[in-house]
């Protein structure tokens, strides 16, 4: 099943969530495949059960560098959006770099955005037109119609995991690896609404958000568990509605646990109020 997003909010977020688009929109004019280790037995237990852990897992773990590809098709035009950074999963913050596609010249047209993800907030630097260089943007993720799961150009990685905890209709699918390690594969849906419902408070609100602002709530993703349960993977793939349909996989990746992540907030006064171009 797909992903339709039917609307949109007023306001300061509609208008950051339509910047976000115009950036990824105007670019358009993950991570590596998995290595199929053997089809080893099947795991014990529900696999399903096994998907919606994966969150506290994380959890438990503390923190992990992290990979982010976003790629997007539209009209026949193909293109990825990749992030690198940390993040804290016990105090729920993290920090991406994330790199937007080169012009069809291959030279860079825009500089990395540096994206600041903590509960309910997403700041962003080097935004683009209409804010001063050395100013910050804040949004409200709450606010914004999908949550923030596509607006940044990475899906912020606490989400991506606390999304599975609506996972249903969940197979197993085999043994492989990810980067060296040996995982398992689980193949499902999972559902806004029931995710939200049972997220942790850090991400409630955006996924809440989400939940209403895309007309159906399923799912369809790839996860890639170790034998401690975490999240070394997952690709998401949403279906949206914006001047046009615009299909969107997003895959994470999480290696380098117990790696430590700083994230330091932008002072007051280096956020921009004023108005943000399109």
């Amino acid at each position: 099943m797909v992903v339709h997003q039917h609307r949109r909010r007023p306001g300061r977020a509609e208008a950051a969530f339509a910047v976000g688009l115009a950036l990824t929109v105007a670019a358009l004019s993950g991570c590596g495949g998995d290595a199929v280790a053997g089809d080893d037995a099947r795991p014990a237990g529900d696999p399903a059960a096994a998907v919606r852990g994966a969150a506290d897992a994380l959890v438990k773990t503390g923190s992990a560098r992290a990979r982010t590809a976003m790629e997007m098709a539209t009209g026949g035009t193909r293109v990825t959006i990749r992030g690198e950074g940390g993040v804290d999963f016990k105090n729920r913050m993290g920090q991406l770099l994330v790199m937007l596609p080169d012009d069809a010249q291959g030279k860079a047209e825009h500089r990395p955005i540096t994206e600041l993800l903590v509960p309910g907030a997403l700041y962003m630097k080097n935004r683009g037109a209409g804010v001063p260089d050395d100013k910050w943007v804040r949004v409200d993720t709450t606010a914004l119609a999908d949550g923030n799961l596509v607006t940044g150009g990475a899906t912020d990685p606490m989400a991506a995991a606390e999304l599975l905890r609506g996972a249903q209709e969940v197979s197993y699918v085999g043994e492989t690896e990810v980067a060296g390690t040996k995982v398992r594969h689980y193949r499902g849906t999972t559902d806004i609404a029931r995710a939200a419902a049972a997220a942790s408070p850090a991400v409630k609100g955006a996924l809440e958000a989400a939940a209403k602002g895309f007309s159906k709530g399923a799912v369809p993703f790839d996860a890639y568990l170790d034998a401690e349960g975490r999240l070394r993977k997952v690709r998401h793939r949403f279906t949206y509605v914006n001047n046009g349909v615009i299909d969107v996989s997003s895959t994470t990746l999480l290696y380098g646990f117990g790696t430590p992540v700083t994230v330091v907030l932008p002072a007051e006064g280096d956020i921009y109020a004023g108005k943000i171009a399109d």
